[in-house]
């Protein structure tokens, strides 16, 4: 009877070790994912990071608004980067958030540029574009509209996405680059 018993506990063992080395195995592998997407890649060079482009902007489009080629969402809205923000961190949370909706990582279809993806305060994964955490405006309404450009709100200037990963052009900030 007492080897009866043991039989059972050795199986157990087996069996409890069958379950929880594909789940140690799952827990590495997101720790390397988050890990890797944590942290912006490409920043220094565009032509280097075109792989990481492809997987990570789909959706994505440029068009041009007021003479200025700028980044799009699948939906044509204007994506925007907050002067604040650094390359890691989003300084756009609650009500600023829900005025400007940070941009969730997609997959690419044409767009070329250094993307990567922070975590931001809750916990949530944000685009970022050449270093510049991506948002969206409920002022734009429709395509081709930047609504969003140039104004001064929760701490700090909005300013479109130009595609080609720099500032936005001076002259798209002056006073009145926002109130179209």
């Amino acid at each position: 009877m007492i080897r009866s018993l043991a039989l059972p506990k050795a199986h157990n063992r087996r069996l409890r070790m069958l379950l929880v080395l594909p789940t140690a195995a799952a827990a590495a592998a997101v720790v390397a994912a988050c890990s890797s997407s944590g942290t912006p890649s490409g920043t220094s060079s565009s032509g280097g990071s075109s792989a990481h482009v492809a997987a990570a902007a789909a959706g994505l489009k440029t068009v041009q608004v007021g003479g200025v080629t700028v980044l799009t969402n699948a939906k044509g809205l204007t994506l925007y980067s907050f002067a604040p923000d650094t390359s890691t961190t989003s300084k756009c949370n609650g009500t600023c958030a829900q005025n400007w909706p940070p941009v969730k990582p997609a997959t690419a279809s044409g767009v070329k540029g250094a993307f990567a993806t922070i975590k931001r305060s809750d916990g949530s994964a944000q685009l970022t574009f050449h270093g510049h955490p991506l948002y969206t405006f409920v002022g734009d309404k429709s395509p081709g509209q930047a609504n969003g450009n140039g104004i001064n709100a929760f701490g700090g200037l909005w300013h479109e996405a130009p595609a080609s990963g720099g500032a936005a052009p001076a002259s798209n900030s002056s006073s009145g680059g926002g109130g179209y």
